[in-house]
């Protein structure tokens, strides 16, 4: 292999840095002498150890930094390559002499028993979104599996569209005008000129965060090698600047106008969560949010941060845009490196194989596959045509038939049917596998190969009445209490339906809640003894802002930790003292009072996944829409049509 291939295969990602750095070494001796030198090497032993300095030329090369010694016994990423790299190789070439270790899985192949495939695969964690005639994921979904025609007349409420022709159908979301400004510490008037594209994202990427129990202690954990706490990076697909265009028929001079461009959209993300990872728009038509997947798969695969939410967003807001067939949606999902998800103990929804990006990604020779293929058309047989949401909605299709172990309607399907795994010539079962691929008109095209993971159905998590811990919620105003109080009151009562014990709380339930939800200053804490008691404190508060004897709530908006006792380095002993000697109680009470608990740390354990994905918090959503005034005050729209 002589130093151009070496290089070539580098770059296009099918070649580790440590790899690369030996092979350079040994080609350019073998210039000088004729002693051949081994194509590999063994991995680097040490904790998050970097790879050596990449090959002379590389424009991604960063110095080593060594990680803190507490960090996992393997690295989660083996190789770093340039998400844009050029010309992009095959997405199912593998390393021409694997070093000795780790397991490399074949094209089609899965890995021995007890071995999982964790190299340089990423795990879906967590994924939300809103589409055509579904609010959730689980109506979604539902629609998928019967080939729902979400088609419909242009709803009569959308604010801003003249009276479409008669007619002329398309693919809409309900309530693209509301929006929960005090969920976020945002003003009304902001609210009202933020664009909602950018508001819609926020709500979806922070369900999606939730999801993967990443909005609470477990954020701050997220780190990469020698990095700051909180490393998670957004990246989002977006096209379209409808509301920019409203704002500017009816403009006039000192009226305050919405931001232009779409740096809002991870930013105001980045910026409400103090977020350090990389935060990026992107705008390849409707590869966008396939192009954002690659990107993010990029910065993992190069340490800048430890996680990426990924996503993409469309609405039509303009009457120049309502033409027939037009769709709207939006998504997200929380990407993790599949060796880290798993030694954090996540839910893992589906594993990322592999991303390509430019035109010659759906053109390369791919990975047949017998199961899902997500295309531009499938998706807008669904949703639409959806803009830069093509991409997420054909993703988050993928990781839906993939999870449900059900093929979709659609390839020849008039129906859902079964969707079985195959086995190679052993008769070992191979995980299924979904592709998708998206083209552009303009030029664009980006692919992503999904695959199941065998855990996905059995995420850990202690046995039902084994956590003797706190049930918490919180929220920001009473009122967002009181409703995600009985939206988990409900959803309590329907998981007796699904299989849970009789009486019992979903395993890992009130764990999962404590370490992987926000702490935000409106409180309650229930014990968790069992599922009849919690429904019923949660419904009495609900209804009258009581839970009953042994529940505690604390409102914390005027001010949180009086004695400041969180800012003191001996307060997380003096927390792990409390909680290893049983006294729940004193530990929960300080948390009402506003110490900052680390819940994960305090455990000292994985806080796992509920087998039953809770709901996501509350959003009191109201319409908010541009001024007609000429002052900038949000307004409510008036219905067209």
């Amino acid at each position: 292999m002589d130093e151009r291939e070496i290089l070539t295969r580098f770059k296009a990602g099918t070649l580790g840095r440590d790899d690369a750095a030996r092979l350079l070494t040994g080609a350019r001796q073998a210039r000088t002498d004729t002693r051949t030198r081994p194509e590999t090497a063994p991995r680097p032993t040490e904790p998050y150890a970097r790879p050596p300095a990449a090959p002379p030329g590389d424009p991604d090369t960063q110095p080593p930094v060594q990680p803190p010694a507490a960090a996992p016994a393997e690295p989660y990423a083996q190789r770093s390559v340039r998400p844009d790299a050029d010309p992009p190789a095959p997405l199912d070439a593998e390393p021409s002499a694997p070093p000795p270790g780790p397991w490399y899985a074949e094209p089609g192949a899965v890995p021995p028993p007890g071995r999982p495939a964790v190299e340089d695969r990423y795990a879906v964690v967590g994924i939300a979104g809103r589409y055509p005639l579904a609010p959730d994921l689980h109506a979604h979904w539902e629609n998928l599996r019967t080939g729902r025609d979400t088609s419909r007349a242009v709803p009569v409420t959308r604010p801003g569209l003249a009276p479409a022709p008669p007619g002329r159908r398309g693919h809409f979301l309900d309530d693209v005008a509301g929006f929960d400004p005090e969920f976020f510490g945002i003003t009304p008037d902001e609210g009202a000129l933020t664009d909602p594209q950018e508001r819609l994202f926020l709500e979806v990427a922070w369900e999606a965060l939730e999801s993967a129990g990443c909005t609470g202690s477990r954020l701050d954990a997220l780190t990469s090698p020698g990095g700051p706490p909180r490393a998670l990076g957004v990246f989002v697909g977006a096209s379209s600047h409808d509301y920019a265009l409203l704002a500017a028929a009816s403009w006039t001079d000192g009226r305050p106008a919405p931001a232009a461009g779409h740096g809002g959209l991870p930013g105001r993300l980045a910026s409400a969560l103090e977020l350090t990872g990389p935060a990026r728009a992107v705008d390849t038509a409707e590869c966008s949010a396939l192009t954002a997947l690659h990107l993010a798969v990029g910065a993992l695969r190069r340490e800048e941060c430890a996680a990426a939410v990924v996503g993409g967003v469309e609405l039509l807001l303009h009457p120049s845009r309502i033409r027939e067939g037009a769709g709207e949606g939006v998504g997200a999902v929380v990407l993790k490196p599949l060796r880290r998800a798993l030694d954090d103990g996540d839910r893992v929804h589906a594993v990322i194989r592999d991303t390509a990006d430019g035109r010659t990604a759906g053109s390369r020779t791919r990975r047949r596959t017998d199961g899902a293929h997500e295309t531009r058309e499938s998706t807008a047989r669904r949703i639409g045509s959806a803009g830069a949401a093509t991409g997420i909605a054909a993703l988050t299709a993928a990781v839906l038939q993939v999870r449900h172990g059900v093929l979709a309607p659609g390839d020849g399907r008039d129906a859902a049917a079964p969707w079985p795994r195959t086995c190679d010539d052993t008769g070992r079962e191979l995980p299924r596998t979904a592709t998708v691929e998206i083209a552009a008109d303009g030029g664009c095209a980006a692919r992503a190969v999904v695959e199941e993971h065998p855990a996905a159905e059995a995420p850990t998590g202690e046995e039902p009445g084994g956590d003797d811990g706190p049930f918490l919620l919180s929220a920001p105003t009473p009122a967002h209490l009181a409703a995600t109080a009985r939206r988990f009151a409900d959803w309590l009562a329907g998981t007796a339906d699904a299989g849970h014990p009789a009486g019992a709380l979903p395993a890992g339930l009130a764990r999962a809640l404590r370490a992987g939800r926000a702490a935000l200053p409106c409180r309650l804490a229930l014990p968790a003894s069992d599922a009849p008691g919690v429904i019923a404190a949660l419904r009495r508060f609900a209804d009258t802002g009581s839970a009953g004897d042994e529940a505690r709530t604390a409102d914390l908006r005027g001010g949180a930790d009086p004695m400041d006792l969180g800012g003191l380095p001996q307060t997380r002993d003096y927390l792990t003292a409390l909680w290893r000697a049983g006294h729940r109680e004193q530990v929960t009470r300080l948390w009402l009072n506003g110490v900052d608990v680390d819940w994960a740390a305090l455990e000292a354990a994985s806080p796992g996944a509920a087998p039953a994905e809770p709901p996501p918090s509350v959003h009191l959503r109201r319409p908010l829409w541009l001024s007609t005034d000429g002052a900038g005050a949000p307004r409510e729209p008036e219905p067209t049509g």
